[in-house]
């Protein structure tokens, strides 16, 4: 789960996602157009978690599918076969500790967990990416302080599969990287310009992910645990 922190190398990558978290939509459009910004916040969260041994999971007809507002996350959590076992090319150890996080054990096929968003109004938030580099990505996620921290943010890099590609009957967005940032609680105005808390990262992409299916989502969870904003970045004619 560990990101590597950028090199003078990826500098001017940053620098260009840094400008997403501007206020100022006409600079940001001229940099990219991967973001969350006019998409619909997601309500909910259904996290699927398939061993890395169990390669029919990926496959089962019969896999959970998200309802209209809700999210869909795809984990593989590493096999007991290690590097033999039949995805394990996919499988990634953030797996593991999103589940330690959940409070729930590796699955021995898969398992799924479906978190709704609490609160009655969710957390303005943001997330964003740029182009893929060197095998990297700067990424970014950000919200306006609210009541209820200190914050966990977690920031996904995600490949979106399409539905009937690589063997799998759903569209999943495989997870290839995470970051978790720790926020602490804010008395700053909600509204007050510069009191918003942001990450900006340069996230490594994993051998064999096709760039083009790229994206980043992400949520907040305030001090009790509860999933309180939720996004998903989409880039213009996709």
């Amino acid at each position: 789960m560990n990101v590597k922190p950028a090199s003078s190398t990826f500098l001017l990558l940053l620098l260009t996602i840094a400008s997403l978290t501007a206020t100022s939509t006409a600079a940001y459009a001229q940099v990219s157009s991967c973001s969350s910004d006019g998409f619909a916040a997601p309500r909910a969260l259904l996290e699927r978690f398939i061993n890395a041994d169990c390669e029919q999971c990926w496959a089962d007809a019969h896999t959970p599918e998200p309802a209209a507002g809700t999210l869909a996350i795809d984990w593989v959590t590493p096999g007991s076969r290690g590097d033999d076992a039949p995805m394990s090319a996919v499988a990634t150890r953030d797996a593991s500790d999103r589940l330690g996080a959940l409070g729930k054990n590796a699955p021995a096929q898969s398992t799924t967990q479906f978190t709704q968003r609490a609160g009655d109004a969710p957390i303005r938030m943001r997330v964003a990416h740029g182009l893929p580099f060197n095998d990297y990505v700067g990424a970014s996620i950000e919200m306006q302080p609210a009541p209820g921290g200190p914050w966990k943010a977690w920031l996904l890099l995600v490949e979106t599969i399409p539905a009937g590609s690589e063997g799998s009957p759903v569209e999943r967005n495989l997870v290839r990287n995470t970051f978790v940032a720790e926020w602490p609680a804010s008395k700053a105005p909600p509204r007050k310009r510069g009191s918003k808390l942001y990450e900006v990262r340069s996230m490594h992409i994993a051998e064999g992910t096709k760039f083009e299916r790229l994206r980043v989502v992400g949520w907040v969870e305030d001090a009790k645990g509860r999933v309180r904003g939720i996004a998903e970045s989409k880039c213009a004619g996709k």
